[in-house]
């Protein structure tokens, strides 16, 4: 049975008006397993000594390495989405070469308070790991309430520093701290002296260089563990359209002395190995380019990043519709609100429905999703012919080359 961790709740509060924010399954059936999961959780797996309150800066960046050491250093990530990196789809990434995860951003005042949200917003399993537990807040108590209630299960309780969006400015979290650097620090400063596992923080730039790097120093000071910079401002939302400053994550790499992650511009492995080398960074998180292509770190990658003189590339043994159908099995494993399965296939099978718009209508029009309609759904995708493959690179043929 599947051994899946969730923080119990009355299943009757599950019911919801929205049929899309119904679980993919009855909790009542999933309730034996998860209390067993709950009862065989190891939390020492995840704590790295007595929290932090009297160490000096030299011995907290020697435990944030340690910790990192332990963890074997991973490099590929899937980056913290809301509604898109919950458990099954962090499993699905796993399967094809990340190494570690983040949860989407839940609330820190909303997970305190309601049981509902989080039943339905924080799962985990004993194989998902290393797993960052985000929180968005402008409360520290508040913040050190609901990373207590996950600390057991996870490697790194992180603080959304990041998020640009207009609900970030309504509800002054993420990138509109910004503003407010006291806040910031004693943010970081309560959960670092009060757990037992380490903080980590995601950020964006300052437009100046100089500030970002004063930023990033000032949350090394206050106990941040590990830091992931979004190469982009709070202002640069596009990342289609805007490039992200590999330049400025390798001056912040220069100038601290815990790990340090990458994030922005990445297509496909090159893109990894590339960003990776020219940052210095000690791992790659990714996000939208998963969510249409969760084999990234497996070495896939979609048409869109095949030049059309490009040599080297071969038709891969899977294809999006395959991964969605793998996704499925881990939602029925692990079960997931409907909107978040609604929202994957949408992603994954974009390109198959513009070949095929009237499927797409089809799923538009199903207010109650179930599994043997989506099933039935790719199904339906292949009979008609649709095909829309991965690729690869060849290296039978770089290695024929290079014996030449």
């Amino acid at each position: 049975m599947a051994q899946t961790r969730t923080i119990h709740s009355d299943p009757t509060q599950n019911e919801t008006s929205h049929e899309d924010d119904l679980l993919c399954s009855n909790p009542q059936q999933n309730q034996e397993e998860q209390s067993s999961s709950s009862s065989e959780v190891d939390v020492t797996t995840s704590l790295i000594g007595s929290p932090g309150k009297y160490l000096s800066g030299e011995s907290r960046v020697e435990r944030a390495w340690a910790h990192w050491n332990k963890l074997g250093r991973p490099k590929f990530m899937v980056a913290p989405m809301v509604d898109n990196s919950e458990l099954p789809f962090r499993m699905l990434c796993r399967k094809y070469g990340a190494t570690a995860a983040y949860t989407p951003m839940l609330h820190s005042r909303i997970f305190t308070e309601n049981e509902k949200y989080r039943n339905q917003e924080f799962t985990t399993c004993k194989e998902d790991r290393p797993l960052f537990v985000q929180f968005c807040a402008n409360d520290p108590d508040i913040l050190l309430e609901a990373a207590r209630r996950v600390e057991p299960y996870c490697d790194y309780v992180d603080i959304n520093l990041g998020c640009p969006q207009r609900i970030a400015r309504r509800g002054y979290y993420g990138a509109f701290l910004m503003d407010n650097l006291p806040l910031v620090k004693s943010l970081v400063e309560k959960l670092a002296s009060n757990l037992h596992v380490p903080v980590s923080c995601k950020i964006r730039l300052f437009p100046k260089l100089e500030d970002t790097i004063r930023y990033a120093k000032m949350l090394e000071d206050a106990g941040c563990s590990l830091l992931a910079v979004h190469g982009r401002t709070r202002d640069e939302k596009d990342g289609k359209k805007i490039r992200a400053n590999w330049d400025a994550i390798k001056a912040v790499k220069n100038e601290l002395r815990i790990p340090v992650l990458a994030n922005g511009n990445i297509r496909h492995m090159d893109d990894v190995q590339s960003l990776l080398e020219e940052t210095g960074a000690d791992g790659v998180l990714s996000a939208e380019t998963l969510l249409e292509n969760p084999a990234l770190f497996a070495g896939y990658r979609t048409a869109d990043w095949v030049a059309d003189n490009e040599e080297g590339n071969v038709v891969g043994k899977l294809d999006q519709a395959e991964l969605l159908v793998e996704y499925l099995k881990f939602c029925e494993k692990y079960p997931v609100p409907w909107r978040m399965i609604r929202s994957h296939v949408h992603k994954l099978l974009g390109d198959w429905f513009r070949i095929q718009p009237h499927v797409r209508e089809e799923l538009n029009a199903q207010s109650r999703l179930t599994f043997e309609f989506l099933y039935n759904l790719v199904n339906q995708l292949r009979e008609l012919g649709v095909k829309v493959p991965l690729y690869q690179k060849d290296t039978s043929a770089a290695q024929n080359s290079a014996e030449a």
